[in-house]
Parts: structure tokens; C-alpha cells; sequence
């Protein structure tokens, strides 16, 4: 293995490119240099250690271009810990507005519950017992989603050499349909809620704006001052076709609680969070003392925001792609499978959409 030297702009540094070839991007540096005249000791000493690095870079290339399509992996490229190879693979693949990838090493680091994991240890039946574990502690599609990213994470392990065979081959995702409907707020439940005092002052302004805005807890809960420009909210939610962030208009309500979040706590910056809210348990006992003081009685959690927010306004005819736009989807798939209303407003009303007799027939007389 070689290693080109060449000089800094200044010419007191030595770097060194590694040798790949003439073609573009085949020389990257190593991001090693020397000093050309060491003036202390501890110049010296660097050059010293600079040129040790270099040499055991040339032994460890030595041995990864022989293995290079074989099933041997070089010891220093090999984790023995299983859950670092996960970890590196989480960092060098995380995307901004995909938080399954970071949620399926974190539930899988639950699962095991233990520190140290070696890649022989990852079976077909450990890999049945994860997706077991994911279906009894997850609802709908998130016990699928964070298993395919699992299962991901060992197709590449597989092309690394891992293992001849994925373990997760012929294990595969599953969703677990939840059996119970999320309760949401009608017109007059929803305006009746806006009334209502809550225990909680910051609860109850940055639920009423996550009904205006579509926003999730997730959302809400780091939600900056810098995040507002005037009557627009710039969500941390990243467009898949554009690459930018998604842009909501804020309804005057909506801003109307910006004005008295900001009364409330005035911001020190744009880095300031525009509400203050406890821990999501201390929230659920508040929402539930909240909907104790309004005259309907349906199980509301923050969630039921968002679907709210969805059913309102595709009650008014909102079309699909401008209602998964504002709630930061791709695509109209969520919006028609799990944001929809799944008992007509009017009952009394649709039936009666349905043909009649002017005469009823003589058999009904």
C-alpha cells in the first residue's frame, strides 16, 4: 500500500493521500500529517506516531484487498459487539423526519437487555422473539415499521460478511391493527373543549395548537420560537420530493396561543421552546381531569389532536394530497387508511341520502 506526500500551502506540514489509483477520488487524505522541520520534542514525537499510524493503515489495507469477496473478515473491520455494528449503522444511515431507524436499536437494546451481544448470538428464533416482542408493546404499523429496520441492519450485516445467510430471512414483518378506535373531537366538542379550563395553562394551549396545526407530542414538545416566521410555522418534518422542510399557515387562533405563550414565558431567543409541558404521563392525568369538566364523555389523548385535525378537515372537503401534505406525508396513504372518520357525522342524515317512494309500495302499506 502506498501513500502520496504532498505539501501544505504554507509548506511547514507533510500530508499524506492514500494511493488508489489516477482517477478522481482515488487519492482521499488520511488526515495524517507531519511537520517538515520539528522544532520541540513534541514535534518530533508526532512525526514519530504520524509514521506508525501510516504503517499499520498499510497493514490493514494489505489484508482487506485479499479478502475482498470472500467470506474472512479483517479482525479490525469485525464487531465483536453486535449492538455497535447496529449503533455505527443507525449513525451512517439515520435520515431527518424517519425516527424508526434510531426507534428499532433502542427497543432492540430493550429487548436484549444487556450491553454486550455477539453477532452469533442473533438467531431466526431471536430475531421471531424480537417481532413478538415489538407486537405486545406497539400498536398499527409501528411494530412493522421497526422491524423492517431491524431486519435491514442484517441484510446489511449479510453483505458484510456476517453471516452466509441472513437470520431474519424467513421472518418478516407483521402489523398489529390496534382493536380500539382513537376517540377525536367533533365541531361542537372541539369549539366546547376551547372553552373549558384545563389544569394545566400550557397543556391546554399547546393541545388546542396541535389541533390547529396537526402536530404530533414529538412535534410540540421541542417546538422553538425559531420555528415561527409571522403567520407561518416551519415543522421539522422534511418534505421526501423537495428535501425542505414542510410550511404551515397558522389559523388565527393558532397564532392567537403564540401571543399568549409569549405573555406567559417571554421568549430569551429563537432558541427558547414556545411551551413548557411535563412528562407525557403528568400530561395524560391532566387531559383526563380536562375532559372531566366538558359534557362528552370520550377517552381524548393527544393524539386525538391529530386526528382531529385530519377528520375536521376532510369533513370539509379538503382534498387528500393537501391534507397529507399539511400532516407531512409522502403520500395520501395514511390519510385514507388511519386519519378518516370511521362512523358518519349524521347518521340520520346519510340514511336518508338513500332513494325513497313517493307511494310506499303496497306490500308495506
Amino acid at each position: 500500500m502506498n501513500f502520496l506526500e504532498r505539501l501544505n500551502k504554507k509548506g511547514d506540514k507533510i500530508l499524506f493521500y492514500y494511493d488508489y489509483g489516477r482517477e478522481k477520488g482515488q487519492r482521499p487524505s488520511t488526515g495524517i500529517f507531519a511537520y517538515v522541520k520539528p522544532k520541540t520534542a513534541l514535534e518530533k514525537a508526532h512525526n514519530k506516531e504520524a509514521r506508525a499510524i501510516l504503517k499499520v493503515k498499510a497493514a490493514e489495507a494489505i489484508i482487506e484487498n485479499p479478502a475482498i469477496g470472500t467470506g474472512y473478515i479483517p479482525t479490525h473491520k469485525f464487531k465483536e459487539n453486535f449492538l455497535d455494528y447496529f449503533r455505527e449503522y443507525v449513525e451512517a444511515n439515520k435520515r431527518v423526519g424517519n425516527r424508526h431507524l434510531q426507534g428499532s436499536l433502542r427497543n432492540f437494546r430493550l429487548f436484549i437487555n444487556k450491553d454486550f451481544l455477539h453477532p452469533s448470538d442473533i438467531t431466526e428464533n431471536l430475531c421471531r422473539s424480537f417481532r413478538r416482542y415489538l407486537l405486545d408493546h406497539f400498536n398499527g404499523e409501528t411494530p412493522a415499521d421497526y422491524y423492517a429496520e431491524f431486519r435491514r441492519v442484517l441484510d446489511a450485516a449479510t453483505s458484510d460478511h456476517y453471516y452466509k445467510v441472513s437470520p431474519s430471512e424467513k421472518v418478516f414483518s407483521q402489523k398489529n391493527p390496534s382493536t380500539q378506535l382513537k376517540d377525536f373531537l367533533e365541531v361542537e366538542e372541539f369549539l366546547e373543549l376551547l372553552t373549558t379550563p384545563c389544569p394545566n395553562e400550557q397543556v391546554q394551549l399547546a393541545f388546542i395548537f396541535c389541533c390547529y396545526t396537526g402536530l404530533r407530542w414529538v412535534d410540540v414538545k421541542p417546538l422553538r420560537w425559531s420555528d415561527i416566521n409571522g403567520s407561518s410555522l416551519t415543522t421539522r418534518i422534511i418534505q421526501a420530493k423537495t428535501g425542505r422542510p414542510i410550511t404551515i399557515t397558522l389559523h388565527p387562533v393558532a397564532q392567537a396561543i403564540l401571543k399568549k405563550a409569549a405573555l406567559i414565558a417571554p421568549p430569551k431567543g429563537g432558541a427558547s421552546l414556545v411551551f413548557s409541558l411535563p412528562s407525557p404521563r403528568r400530561v395524560g392525568k391532566i387531559m383526563d381531569k380536562w375532559i372531566d369538566r366538558t359534557t362528552f364523555n370520550k377517552h381524548i389523548r393527544w393524539s386525538s389532536a391529530r386526528l382531529t385535525f385530519s377528520i375536521l378537515l376532510k369533513d370539509k372537503n379538503v382534498d387528500d394530497p393537501t391534507i397529507a401534505y399539511l400532516m407531512g406525508h409522502a403520500t395520501t396513504e395514511q390519510v385514507q387508511k388511519t386519519y378518516k372518520r370511521h362512523r358518519p357525522k349524521n347518521q340520520e342524515d346519510t340514511i336518508a341520502m338513500l332513494p325513497a317512494p313517493e307511494i310506499m309500495p303496497y306490500y308495506l302499506e
